[in-house]
């Protein structure tokens, strides 16, 4: 199971997130994304080229939730040119407009809804979201299972998994060990962190960034 460190807090990107990646670069993190709000589109081309660089995947997660902030999210991947688009509803045309990029693409299943984002819908809302989205071309889902408010994380987690072929990528609240052990036995293939590292709840014990991000990958581990 691959960690995925996110250059967020309170979903947005960090301003400081250019010096926050010099602070991490050597801790083995190789997943890195980062919201498309929070700071200037130069300064997310900025991160973007920097985690590329340094043999990284970039990860990009829309924030929006009407269509055509959802389209123009999706414009801005491909002119930022990160490697994953994550996020959005909006699944059809999203695949047109990243069409011969190469940026592969996991949409929200369930009702994303507001900002900070809670998901909304049933087990039953997922599954089917999950076979119509790989039906029509994408790479898996971005599930926000510890935001939803209508089911239980797990049941999400377990009917997305059920359903899919693709890679189940977990977003949101992840914040915990113990949360990142349940995702293991669960069978998902990918879990974003950004708030728990930077304000240090993963390992309340300890102070530093660079701690938190060792500890998430060592939960990792099975």
């Amino acid at each position: 199971m691959e960690f995925i460190f996110m250059f967020t807090r309170d979903d947005q990107t960090v301003e400081d997130c250019l010096e926050v990646f010099d602070l991490m670069v050597d801790t083995g993190v190789k997943h890195l994304g980062f919201k498309d709000v929070g700071v200037s589109r130069e300064t997310l081309v900025a991160l973007n080229e920097r985690i590329k660089a340094s043999g990284g995947v970039s990860y990009m997660e829309v924030v929006s939730t009407t269509s055509e902030a959802c389209l123009n999210s999706a414009r801005s991947a491909v002119e930022i040119g990160v490697d994953r688009l994550l996020g959005g509803t909006e699944a059809e045309a999203m695949l047109q407009v990243l069409a011969g990029s190469g940026i592969t693409y996991f949409p929200f299943p369930g009702r994303p809804e507001g900002h900070p984002t809670q998901l909304g819908g049933t087990p039953e809302q997922v599954t089917t979201d999950c076979q119509r989205f790989e039906a029509l071309g994408c790479a898996g889902v971005d599930l926000l299972a510890y935001r939803a408010t209508e089911a239980e994380p797990i049941a999400l987690v377990r009917a997305a998994r059920q359903a899919l072929v693709g890679e189940l990528i977990i977003a949101g609240s992840v914040g915990t060990p113990a949360r990142v052990q349940e995702l293991a036995e669960a069978g998902v293939d990918a879990f974003t962190v950004g708030s728990a590292a930077f304000d240090g709840s993963f390992s309340p014990r300890k102070g530093s960034l660079r701690s938190q991000l060792s500890d998430i990958l060592a939960a990792c581990v099975p």
